[in-house]
């Protein structure tokens, strides 16, 4: 604006210039108005009665991605999602029409077909007849908000319903626990708030174990494995752990976040297939596969330098003709008491398995030859003299003890050489793989 546009500004008699100064002022005013609200940070529209466009300002272009030319003369309805409900917009019609100011949220849709959440006012605008001549709304990008909101109750639904949860800042100092924390560990938050997890250590780890746990979490931002804990009542019991590191805007650990859940009953149900897979079904002692495997850990303590040990091979003479004349069902039945018999005869240490049909093994650690030849005689004499399902029944038994370079192949095949000898030499006996025969 230019003063010769305006006229004269000065001059006690000038009464056009009086007036012209007021019209200056005026435009100075709407003009700084107009760019007060065209560089205001929140997305501004006018429109008239029937919403049809007549101004935005800066901030609503950026927001909306459209130009000016495409917005001017349209309505809203061209940003309009089609996923706010119809309810909504009959409310603000209703609202704008009466005369009063309507405010609320709708998800709109941005020109490249991004959606996004509006926090609005629509303000009514009145002439000097107190008509309705424009609107006036006034927007605010409420997106993340809106995202963060809908985090925060996911993780409030979480934390209440989910796995156990614990919440501790960057001192491990204990802040949130939540229910599912109650029913695992017995503890209640508040006993608990401010103190630390070592409440809760079983003594079951080493140092080198948390101090893996802690390499992995502060240098990988997370840790996750099985640890055992001890709760409220002194009951020590597996989990599966994982924690996280939270860290703020400058990389700063801000929280650590434990998820875990009790994985005693999976324990227990490993441990029985375990079981299960390792034991003869029918007698309950080892299976093959069992004995293999403490076959070949006994020859590995042995090739270290530890103590020696023996290998008893036996089997139930004459057992086809126990089967034949009496039946399986008596032949299993006397497997059975002949299994219980002779564990109830063994050392914590030694292991009995079921080698296949009628034959038996036993390793005795730490026994030399000579004390497995007296175990084996003793052990023979107890089942000459007792009954088995109302039958004499007796055993004949190979012995072999381990030597410097053994296999598993070559004790069985010795084991089963001195089996061999013993019934050949009239069964009930027991033979030792060096020809060494111990009498009846």
């Amino acid at each position: 604006m230019s003063e010769a546009w305006v006229g004269p500004v000065t001059g006690p008699d000038c009464v056009q210039g009086g007036v012209c100064e007021d019209i200056t002022s005026l435009r100075k005013r709407f003009y700084q108005l107009y760019i007060a609200v065209e560089q205001s940070p929140a997305a501004t529209a006018i429109t008239d009665v029937k919403g049809r466009i007549e101004f935005v300002n800066q901030r609503f272009l950026d927001v909306t991605g459209y130009s000016r030319e495409e917005l001017i003369g349209q309505t809203p309805a061209m940003i309009q999602s089609g996923e706010t409900s119809d309810a909504v917009y009959r409310d603000l019609w209703q609202t704008l029409q009466a005369g009063r100011v309507w405010q609320g949220e709708l998800l709109n849709r941005r020109k490249n077909g991004e959606l996004y959440w509006e926090a609005e006012v629509i303000t009514p605008v009145r002439n000097d007849a107190g008509e309705v001549v424009n609107f006036v709304a006034v927007k605010e990008d409420v997106t993340e908000r809106k995202r963060q909101e809908s985090e925060l109750k996911l993780l409030a639904t979480a934390f209440a319903t989910g796995q156990a949860t614990l919440i501790t800042d960057a001192h491990m100092q204990i802040e949130r626990a939540n229910q599912a924390f109650t029913d695992i560990t017995g503890y209640r938050e508040h006993e608990v708030l401010g103190k630390t997890p070592r409440l809760f250590k079983s003594g079951r780890h080493s140092a080198d174990f948390y101090a893996r746990l802690w390499d992995d979490l502060l240098n990988n931002g997370h840790w996750q494995g099985e640890i055992w804990n001890r709760n409220k009542y002194g009951d020590i019991y597996p989990l599966w752990q994982s924690i996280t590191a939270v860290r703020d805007d400058s990389g700063q650990i801000r929280n650590f976040v434990a998820v875990f859940h009790n994985i005693a009953e999976r324990k227990r149900m490993e441990d029985e297939l375990e079981r299960q897979a390792t034991l003869d079904h029918l007698t309950g002692t080892y299976n093959r596969r069992a004995f293999d495997t403490a076959l070949r850990q006994a020859i590995f303590q042995a090739e270290r330098g530890d103590e020696s040990f023996s290998l008893l091979l036996f089997d139930i003479d004459h057992f086809k003709e126990v089967n034949d004349r009496h039946g399986h069902d008596t032949g299993d039945a006397i497997l059975k008491q002949l299994a219980d018999r002779v564990s109830s005869s063994l050392r914590s240490t030694d292991v009995l398995s079921r080698w296949g049909g009628e034959e038996f093994t036993i390793l005795l650690p730490d026994t030399r030859l000579r004390g497995a030849s007296t175990f084996a005689e003793r052990l023979r004499c107890q089942i000459a003299e007792s009954r088995l399902q109302g039958l004499t029944i007796t055993i004949s038994t190979g012995i072999t003890e381990y030597r410097p370079g053994d296999d598993m192949d070559s004790m069985l095949a010795r084991a089963d050489e001195a089996l061999y000898r013993a019934k050949s030499a009239g069964r009930n006996r027991v033979v030792v793989d060096d020809t060494t025969r111990v009498e009846e």
